[in-house]
């Protein structure tokens, strides 16, 4: 897999890692000297650093190729912490991580690479709009159920995942502030990054974090297209359903692993 993997597919791969080197660092912080510990601090480093990484990713990978790569940060995360903390590995643990592998290898390939395609003034305005409805919600919803942060926090971060692709970068850097897109992918960030605290604290990681990357990865598969003009290889559409379908599956399994659970 590695061999076939394109730039931008192997800066989103850089991304995942991020992401699951940023989990086991909060916990063994956490689990340390509490919030305060520097591994904990240097784990919320590593999130941002991957999150910076994904946006780069996103200008020329689409966006369905993307998320589906950053669910591998929970196969990450299940066989690091299995090293470094010793948590247990189930033997669907390990299935799970071998046919998320497979299936990320198929979206890594699948995806059409290149700019998205053009996308007019109102689909901007609407994105940031729209992210700001979810933040309002986050914000209402804080002392809700968990099922509906997640949701929540898995749309914001799908918003903030396709506005980050349909974002122009003007000549001048900082004319980027002011495109609706850029506003849309800060908004929708915020209510993406609060809905998910909010939902841990109501509910198991495992069920809250396995909602989440299934939205994260549903709803860019199926906005992408329309809205960005996203698509895969010719030949290729029957073959990545079903590697969307696998990673859904997987991530479902991965979040009920007694390493998520225990590093978190």
């Amino acid at each position: 897999m590695t061999a076939a993997l394109t730039a931008p597919a192997a800066v989103t791969a850089l991304a995942a890692f991020g992401y699951a080197a940023g989990s086991l660092l909060q916990a063994v912080g956490v689990r340390a000297a509490g919030l305060r510990s520097p591994l904990y601090l240097a784990g919320l480093g590593c999130d941002a650093v991957a999150w910076l990484l994904s946006l780069v990713a996103l200008r020329r990978l689409p966006a369905f190729a993307v998320q589906s790569l950053l669910a591998a940060s929970l196969a990450l995360t299940v066989l690091l912490a299995r090293v470094v903390l010793g948590t247990r590995l189930r033997r669907r643990d390990t299935a799970a991580v071998l046919a998320l592998v497979a299936a990320l290898g198929v979206l890594a390939r699948a995806g059409r690479e290149g700019a998205p395609a053009a996308v007019g003034r109102g689909v901007e305005v609407g994105s940031c709009v729209v992210a700001a409805v979810l933040l309002l919600g986050v914000l209402a919803l804080r002392r809700g159920g968990p099922v509906a942060l997640a949701v929540l926090a898995g749309l914001g971060c799908s918003v903030a995942a396709l506005s980050a692709r349909a974002v122009t970068v003007p000549g001048a850097w900082w004319r980027t502030a002011l495109e609706p897109a850029g506003w849309a992918v800060v908004l929708a960030g915020v209510a993406g990054t609060l809905g998910y605290a909010a939902a841990l604290e109501r509910g198991a990681v495992g069920p809250v974090t396995a909602l989440l990357w299934a939205v994260e990865v549903v709803v860019p598969a199926l906005a992408g297209p329309v809205l960005l003009g996203d698509s895969v290889r010719a030949g290729w559409l029957p073959a990545t359903a079903a590697a969307l379908l696998v990673v859904v599956v997987c991530s479902v399994v991965l979040a009920g692993s007694p390493a998520v659970s225990e590093e978190s």
